[in-house]
Protein backbone atom coordinates (compact mmCIF):
# COMPACT_ATOMS: atom_id res chain seq x y z
CA UNK A 1 0.00 0.00 0.00
CA UNK A 2 1.30 3.08 -1.49
CA UNK A 3 1.75 6.13 1.56
CA UNK A 4 3.19 9.41 2.46
CA UNK A 5 5.16 10.64 5.69
CA UNK A 6 5.52 14.12 7.45
CA UNK A 7 9.07 14.18 8.93
CA UNK A 8 8.64 15.61 12.53
CA UNK A 9 11.94 15.53 14.55
CA UNK A 10 15.31 14.83 13.12
CA UNK A 11 18.91 13.81 14.55
CA UNK A 12 21.78 16.75 15.17
CA UNK A 13 23.58 15.30 12.18
CA UNK A 14 20.70 14.49 9.67
CA UNK A 15 20.60 11.07 9.24
CA UNK A 16 18.12 10.03 11.74
CA UNK A 17 14.59 11.21 11.40
CA UNK A 18 11.21 10.78 12.88
CA UNK A 19 8.15 10.58 10.58
CA UNK A 20 4.46 10.49 11.06
CA UNK A 21 2.15 8.58 8.35
CA UNK A 22 0.16 11.25 6.36
CA UNK A 23 -3.07 9.45 7.00
CA UNK A 24 -2.40 9.10 10.80
CA UNK A 25 -0.86 12.34 11.47
CA UNK A 26 -3.64 14.21 12.96
CA UNK A 27 -4.90 10.77 15.23
CA UNK A 28 -1.04 10.02 16.35
CA UNK A 29 -0.47 14.04 17.11
CA UNK A 30 -3.01 14.44 19.36
CA UNK A 31 -1.70 11.36 21.01
CA UNK A 32 1.79 12.04 21.43
CA UNK A 33 0.62 15.84 22.71
CA UNK A 34 -2.45 14.56 24.87
CA UNK A 35 -1.39 15.21 28.56
CA UNK A 36 2.31 16.57 29.51
CA UNK A 37 3.17 12.69 30.17
CA UNK A 38 2.89 11.41 26.93
CA UNK A 39 4.54 14.27 25.57
CA UNK A 40 7.47 13.57 27.74
CA UNK A 41 7.41 9.95 26.84
CA UNK A 42 6.95 10.42 23.39
CA UNK A 43 9.99 12.87 23.54
CA UNK A 44 12.24 10.55 25.31
CA UNK A 45 11.51 7.51 22.42
CA UNK A 46 12.12 9.93 20.28
CA UNK A 47 15.57 10.83 21.66
CA UNK A 48 16.61 7.57 22.17
CA UNK A 49 16.15 6.56 18.27
CA UNK A 50 17.56 9.41 17.41
CA UNK A 51 20.42 8.95 19.97
CA UNK A 52 21.13 5.29 18.65
CA UNK A 53 20.45 4.29 21.97
CA UNK A 54 18.69 1.20 22.70
CA UNK A 55 15.89 0.26 25.29
CA UNK A 56 13.58 -2.70 24.51
CA UNK A 57 11.12 -1.06 27.11
CA UNK A 58 10.33 1.51 25.38
CA UNK A 59 10.91 0.93 21.45
CA UNK A 60 11.42 -2.44 20.08
CA UNK A 61 10.37 -5.05 17.51
CA UNK A 62 7.12 -6.38 16.46
CA UNK A 63 8.33 -9.09 14.65
CA UNK A 64 6.26 -12.40 15.21
CA UNK A 65 6.09 -13.97 12.34
CA UNK A 66 7.39 -13.29 8.31
CA UNK A 67 4.87 -11.25 7.58
CA UNK A 68 5.81 -8.57 9.78
CA UNK A 69 9.43 -7.67 8.75
CA UNK A 70 10.21 -3.90 9.82
CA UNK A 71 7.95 -3.30 12.05
CA UNK A 72 8.92 -1.71 15.41
CA UNK A 73 6.39 -0.41 18.69
CA UNK A 74 6.30 2.69 20.80
CA UNK A 75 5.55 1.58 24.11
CA UNK A 76 3.87 3.80 26.32
CA UNK A 77 2.97 3.21 30.03
CA UNK A 78 3.56 -0.57 30.52
CA UNK A 79 1.92 -1.94 33.48
CA UNK A 80 -0.88 1.26 32.89
CA UNK A 81 -2.66 2.19 29.76
CA UNK A 82 0.03 0.17 28.19
CA UNK A 83 -0.18 2.27 24.49
CA UNK A 84 1.29 1.08 21.19
CA UNK A 85 2.28 2.90 18.58
CA UNK A 86 3.39 0.46 15.72
CA UNK A 87 5.96 2.09 13.12
CA UNK A 88 7.78 1.43 10.00
CA UNK A 89 11.61 1.53 9.82
CA UNK A 90 13.36 2.15 6.44
CA UNK A 91 16.58 3.36 5.42
CA UNK A 92 17.02 5.46 2.29
CA UNK A 93 20.35 5.73 0.16
CA UNK A 94 21.87 3.71 2.92
CA UNK A 95 21.94 6.98 4.94
CA UNK A 96 18.84 8.17 5.94
CA UNK A 97 17.49 5.85 8.65
CA UNK A 98 13.89 7.15 9.34
CA UNK A 99 10.97 5.64 11.84
CA UNK A 100 7.20 6.29 10.77
CA UNK A 101 4.95 6.14 13.20
CA UNK A 102 1.93 4.54 11.31
CA UNK A 103 -0.65 3.32 13.76
CA UNK A 104 -2.07 3.69 17.08
CA UNK A 105 -3.29 0.96 19.76
CA UNK A 106 -4.20 2.90 22.51
CA UNK A 107 -4.56 0.17 25.03
CA UNK A 108 -2.55 -3.02 24.47
CA UNK A 109 -4.53 -5.65 27.30
CA UNK A 110 -2.82 -9.20 27.38
CA UNK A 111 0.95 -10.13 27.14
CA UNK A 112 0.45 -12.22 24.00
CA UNK A 113 -0.40 -10.77 20.47
CA UNK A 114 -4.08 -11.13 19.86
CA UNK A 115 -5.63 -11.39 16.33
CA UNK A 116 -6.01 -7.12 16.03
CA UNK A 117 -2.95 -6.84 17.07
CA UNK A 118 -1.49 -9.16 14.29
CA UNK A 119 -3.82 -7.34 11.95
CA UNK A 120 -2.12 -4.44 12.72
CA UNK A 121 1.34 -5.13 12.31
CA UNK A 122 1.40 -6.77 9.56
CA UNK A 123 -0.77 -3.68 8.09
CA UNK A 124 2.41 -1.64 9.18
CA UNK A 125 4.53 -3.85 7.43
CA UNK A 126 2.77 -3.74 4.07
CA UNK A 127 2.92 -0.06 3.93
CA UNK A 128 5.71 1.48 1.13
CA UNK A 129 6.12 4.90 1.87
CA UNK A 130 6.63 6.68 -1.62
CA UNK A 131 6.73 10.35 -0.31
CA UNK A 132 8.47 11.38 3.01
CA UNK A 133 8.23 15.88 3.40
Amino acid sequence: MKRNAIIIKQSTDGTRFIAVDEEKAEVLLKFFRQVKRYQKKFNHICELILGKHINRELYDKEEPDDKSKGVRAMKFFKGQENARVYCKEITLNNKKFIVIAAELLSRKKQSKLTFKELNIIHRVASYEYKKIK
